[in-house]
């Protein structure tokens, strides 16, 4: 049995730009940086961004990264989409949470997910 999730490592084709968007549009902490292999503290889960050689877009699916934001939901959609972040489609509501699609500039999946209000 698994105990936790130690990282997550998500593809890039350009490390400089996939670092420049986790931290400037994302805002999270760069622990280290290289050409092949860049880290990213996500408040204690490390991302490690992956660099490959020659590869194509992510568009097609595949793992995503889903991140609470800080304030409101709302919010912080708007302002991804003002920092230049790929929105894939609007703010949905179930029954278990709020889900935001956007992509990464490297065509991963991710999104901004809020609990149910009570």
């Amino acid at each position: 049995m698994a105990g936790s999730v130690a990282a997550v490592w998500v593809p890039v084709d350009d490390m400089q730009r996939a670092v420049d968007f986790y931290t400037g549009v994302l805002r999270l902490e760069l622990k280290s940086q290289s050409d092949d292999w860049s880290e990213i503290d996500a408040s204690g889960l490390l991302i490690g961004l992956n660099g490959r050689e020659g590869t194509s877009a992510h568009s097609d699916g595949g793992a995503v990264i889903s991140f609470t934001p800080e304030g409101s939901i709302d919010d912080e959609y708007a302002r991804l989409q003002s920092a230049g972040a790929t929105v894939t489609g609007e703010i949905s509501d179930h029954p278990w949470g709020r889900i935001a699609p956007f992509k990464d500039t490297e065509g991963n999946d991710l999104q901004l997910y809020a609990p149910p209000s009570e």
